[in-house]
């Protein structure tokens, strides 16, 4: 692809190579002026001599300056039509197949494509160039200087070759195992509260301990190969001077001036050595870049029934039908016997919870029981902790003093991973089917009979047939807020977790129909329902209520609390009536 890419017209690499040469004479002035200015000019008496011939170096310097500026341009003629080709390739590719990582591979990659190639021309353009007219120099000082520097010139020259593609391919590995952390670690990341409600916390460290293994495997072997490259260049740039010095008193019994010894190591440690780094660590790093862009930029094809990957399968998490979702244990039975009855469903006994240190705790010394198949709601003004409470009793908050049990079981601990589910208020659904969406947080696909019972109690079944039915696919954008908050509540009431925790997971619901999902809920033989609250009505229909009001906290019954509780009456009072006292 880079061959048919790289079909420029002559005139182009014509003026590349013209600009050039004037580099290649810099360098060869480089040596050579310095060689003489001491042989003719300040070791033979003459001082003008070598002053004329420091200042022909000199204007060495300012003409390969203008060539260098000029290559500049040169290059972008060179690199721009790969470009547009590239442009040209993905946008056509977009529009065709409908791409989805066109926009990312025309703004992103072709970019970093021409950039990375720009580069790498002028890398190899500028070694060759400085390499010859070294080369020229030394033949012309002294023939003998040539064999001890071009040897090891080109011994490190085959040893970095040899390394280049292993070393490409390992690099490229370091890259796509790099990327594929970055993605599973964005992907986890923003779903770490609803991870951990839904007891993924082991199979999610077991798959990104999966990724940071791979990247630490990748990056050793690239590690290994880079010691040959650094070899590589220590043997190319660096020995030639080891030898220039050891074989000195030889070279100048044999005729070699003390101006041309000088100007070879001028020529080794000014020219060569600075060419060849740049052609070891640019063509070393940026070969394996454009070898990724380009092939991450030609077209894809999958095999005839696959789906693209989408990344993270974890429950509540966007995934894709071919995705097997979370194998939860059946939470109504433990070696031992069930655990209905055993112990309340949800138990804090002393919780005190802080964000830092010298912060005021949200929670404060808190004991909270809910009992099995009890229903309570939490309400308090916004920002007073309600999804902080939520939060901990779920064990994505660990508390700094106190306990917390789901059934007996302590949180955060394995042992409740299963028993508890943390509903909040973003919904997530993928794109697979109907059922495929409601069944997630099952090991087996749901029967369709209880699909359907699951569906009319919570209220999703006008939504199910107008959509074509369990079998219908999900297209999740289409979908209202509203609507996803029902898929999402419907997946929970499916699951076989005892304690749910609606972290206002009703809010773009209307009163109507959050009153129908919260029934449901409370409805389900043997459950616990704790509902984060957003309206008064919600509070109205649980049997016990929490207020939380700061340090303070109010625990009653409705009536109770419009009885004996001012913050709660003013809660419950209609909007811009004052509560009566």
């Amino acid at each position: 692809m880079t061959g048919r890419l790289l079909r420029v017209r002559g005139t182009v690499l014509a003026r590349l190579v013209l600009w050039s040469l004037l580099e290649a004479g810099q360098t060869f002035l480089l040596g050579y002026a310095l060689a003489r200015a001491l042989d003719a000019g300040f070791l033979a008496g003459d001082t003008g001599t070598g002053l004329r011939w420091l200042a022909a170096g000199a204007l060495g310097v300012v003409a390969g300056a203008v060539g260098t500026r000029r290559v500049y341009g040169v290059v972008a003629d060179l690199v721009e039509p790969v470009r547009d080709r590239l442009v040209a390739d993905v946008v056509a590719r977009g529009v065709r197949e409908g791409d989805r990582a066109a926009l990312s591979g025309l703004t992103q990659q072709v970019e970093l494509a021409r950039d990375t190639l720009a580069g790498l021309v002028m890398v190899s353009r500028s070694f060759v160039f400085t390499a010859a007219g070294a080369l020229a120099g030394l033949c012309a000082l002294a023939p003998a200087l040539l064999p001890v520097v071009l040897a090891p010139l080109l011994a490190g020259l085959a040893l970095f070759a040899a390394t280049l593609r292993p070393l490409a391919r390992r690099q490229e590995a370091f890259l796509v195992a790099d990327e594929a952390l970055a993605g599973e670690l964005g992907e986890v990341c923003p779903g770490l509260r609803d991870v951990t409600a839904a007891g993924a916390e082991s199979r999610v460290a077991e798959r990104v301990g999966d990724r940071v293994d791979a990247e630490f495997l990748a990056a050793r072997s690239l590690a290994r190969w880079s010691v040959l490259r650094v070899a590589a260049l220590a043997v190319g740039g660096q020995l030639p001077l080891v030898l220039l010095l050891a074989t000195a008193p030889w070279l100048l019994a044999h005729g070699v001036t003390t101006g041309a010894l000088v100007g070879a190591l001028a020529y080794v440690s000014q020219s060569l050595l600075p060419a060849l780094q740049n052609l070891v660590h640019g063509l070393g790093t940026g070969g394996a870049r454009l070898t990724v862009v380009l092939r991450r930029l030609r077209p894809r094809t999958a095999p005839p029934g696959t789906a693209p990957p989408t990344g993270f399968t974890a429950p509540l998490t966007p995934g894709t039908p071919a995705d097997a979702p979370l194998a939860l244990p059946d939470p109504r039975h433990r070696a031992g016997g069930p655990v209905r009855g055993a112990a309340p469903a949800l138990s804090l006994a002393q919780v005190t919870f802080a964000y830092g240190p010298a912060s005021t705790p949200v929670l404060d010394g808190l004991d909270l029981c809910v009992a099995e198949g009890g229903h309570l709601a939490v309400v308090g003004p916004s920002g007073i902790g309600k999804s902080t409470l939520a939060s901990v009793a779920a064990g994505l908050l660990v508390p700094d003093r106190g306990e917390v049990r789901v059934y007996g079981h302590p949180v955060p601990g394995a042992g409740a991973s299963a028993l508890r589910l943390l509903i909040p208020q973003e919904a997530y659904v993928h794109s697979g089917t109907f059922a495929e969406n409601l069944g997630l947080l099952r090991p087996d696909p749901v029967p369709e009979p209880e699909l359907l019972a699951a569906a009319e109690e919570v209220g999703l079944t006008a939504l199910l047939e107008r959509c074509g039915g369990p079998s219908a696919p999900v297209r999740p954008a289409e979908l209202s807020a509203g609507e996803r908050q029902l898929i999402a509540l419907t997946r929970a009431y499916l699951s076989r977790a005892p304690l749910a925790l609606l972290d206002e997971a009703t809010c773009h619901l209307d009163p109507a129909a959050e009153a129908r999902a919260e029934r449901a809920f409370a409805a389900r033989p043997g459950s616990a329902l704790v509902v984060v609250a957003h309206r008064i009505s919600s509070a109205a229909r649980a049997e016990r209520i929490l207020v939380m009001d700061g340090p303070r906290t109010a625990y009653g019954s409705h009536a109770e609390l419009l009885r004996g509780c001012a913050l709660y009456q003013d809660l419950a009072a209609p909007a811009g009536r004052p509560a009566a006292r």
